[in-house]
């Protein structure tokens, strides 16, 4: 079964796919991100690079990303870009993914791509207000990866949230589930872990 993760930037994501794992069957579950599709920017100066748009869907590979998703579907491993959020550059190297009974894939921009969404077996939504959002990116973005609040704050103002407001949000439509209250609702990963591990 391939479950689909999207939200919001700063969401909690990351957090409910671990507590999703956590509550499926040991070693049943793979994770993908939809970040580790990132185009490599490294053609651009670092300054160009920085003001990129992060937060358009054209800024990931995401035909790459459904072509893995469908070879892990047909029992074949994929070789999973690794991407620097520092440089904003694509590694040299790739990660080497099997098939499991479960492929959870995580994404702000899961829901908002067709052949995406066409590839998911159940696509949620986890929903989170902005204020919350944005405080949980800020922690994340300077102590992980080395970003100024000053640089955070313009991102958050000049991209994050207006494709949040263009394609995000919009793309709660397409979800099959909604979970409110972030990546620490505990009764929502169990509900989906069990609804998965009954569709097996």
């Amino acid at each position: 079964m391939i479950v689909g993760i999207a939200g919001g930037s700063g969401a909690g994501k990351t957090t409910f796919v671990q507590r999703l794992v956590d509550a499926l069957p040991p070693n049943s579950t793979t994770v993908l991100s939809h970040d580790a599709y990132y185009r490599d920017l490294g053609h651009l100066p670092a300054e160009d690079r920085a003001r990129a748009n992060f937060d358009h869907p054209d800024a990931l590979e995401t035909d790459l990303l459904v072509e893995h998703i469908n070879a892990l579907r047909q029992g074949r491993a994929a070789c999973v870009p690794t991407y620097d959020f520092v440089a904003h550059t694509r590694g040299d190297t790739t990660t080497r993914v099997k098939p499991t009974a479960t492929v959870i894939v995580e994404g702000i921009l899961l829901l908002a791509h067709e052949r995406l969404r066409a590839a998911l077996d159940l696509a949620v939504y986890i929903d989170v207000e902005d204020d919350a959002r944005l405080a949980r990116r800020l922690e994340r973005d300077i102590a992980e990866r080395g970003r100024s609040l000053e640089s955070c704050v313009r991102q958050w103002r000049d991209t994050v949230r207006p494709m949040h407001d263009a394609f995000v949000r919009p793309s709660i439509a397409h979800a099959d589930i909604i979970v409110p209250h972030g990546g620490h609702n505990a009764a929502a990963a169990r509900t989906i872990a069990a609804y998965v591990v009954r569709s097996g």
